[in-house]
């Protein structure tokens, strides 16, 4: 009698198995990869997944490597001091005013520096304001305390609302997804040039992707854009970046990089779906 309840309990647990690969095949999360989330203890950047966050990136560490020098000439300029002119070394110290060639020295440094700092700076800058002409375009809408979402030109909306920890499994993700996973997410075709229309119903949000280097404030009443270019199928994770109430940390952002076939796919079979509502992603297994 125990070992039939035994094999019973395996039977159901087996079955609720199934029953959850075959939920999270038809929602596609398994063929897409986590690729921009936070991790616990992480100090450095997300993979950058678009041209705006290599540039970032590498305008980040070039200027980093720019402090360390200039904190390395300071602190070597302060040692020389004061060893060399201490008042053991030096009992009777130089009286002057000017010293002309010092003058000059340090202020054509600090000059040299800001060239450097705009030269490099200023064009990522410029690149991420410039907005191009878009191959899809999204218009994102913060509220209090989620994002609905429009895709004007393909006449679909739908809300994105963070998902309970009980419902993770049930929309493929797991226990580590938690305050970062939504049910449903933005779509959008990889290779593809990215319009996001950013607005907000209420108080100022901000929509914010790491991964993207994307960040545009939504402010009620006006329309902000920004854009971006995912190179990588997966999923990404972001925050509302923008003090906005009391579940502020609660309005995650989720966005699915997948192939042109399964975007116009998901497109075709989000119109066809009840309005207000997002199709699930269906990405083919690697076999």
């Amino acid at each position: 009698m125990r070992f039939a309840t035994k094999l019973s309990g395996l039977g159901a647990a087996f079955s609720a198995m199934m029953a959850a690969g075959t939920l999270m095949a038809q929602d596609g999360i398994t063929g897409l990869e986590v690729v921009g989330a936070p991790h616990p203890k992480g100090t450095g950047f997300q993979p950058a997944a678009t041209e705006l966050a290599r540039d970032q990136q590498w305008l980040d560490h070039m200027l980093l490597y720019l402090c360390i020098g200039v904190v390395a000439l300071v602190l070597t300029l302060l040692l020389v001091v004061i060893l060399r002119y201490n008042q053991r070394v030096n009992p009777k110290p130089s009286r002057f005013t000017h010293n002309t060639p010092l003058e000059v020295t340090w202020t054509l440094i600090p000059i040299i520096i800001l060239v450097v700092l705009g030269s490099f700076s200023l064009p990522v800058l410029f690149k991420q304001q410039e907005i191009p002409e878009a191959d899809v375009v999204i218009k994102a809408i913060g509220n209090q305390w989620y994002w609905s979402y429009e895709y004007p030109d393909e006449g679909i909306s739908f809300d994105s609302f963070m998902l309970a920890k009980e419902d993770l499994a049930d929309y493929g993700y797991s226990e580590s997804d938690y305050l970062l996973a939504t049910d449903t997410a933005v779509v959008v075709p990889v290779g593809k040039k990215v319009v996001v229309q950013v607005t907000a119903n209420d108080v100022i949000h901000s929509w914010k992707i790491p991964a993207f280097a994307v960040m545009q404030d939504a402010v009620p009443g006006r329309i902000a854009e920004a854009w971006f270019q995912a190179d990588r199928e997966g999923i990404y994770f972001g925050q509302c970046s923008e003090l906005c109430g009391k579940d502020h940390a609660y309005m995650p952002i989720t966005v699915k990089v997948v192939s042109e076939e399964v975007y116009q796919d998901w497109l075709q079979r989000t119109k066809l779906a009840q309005m207000g509502t997002s199709a699930p992603v269906q990405v083919a297994q690697a076999e």
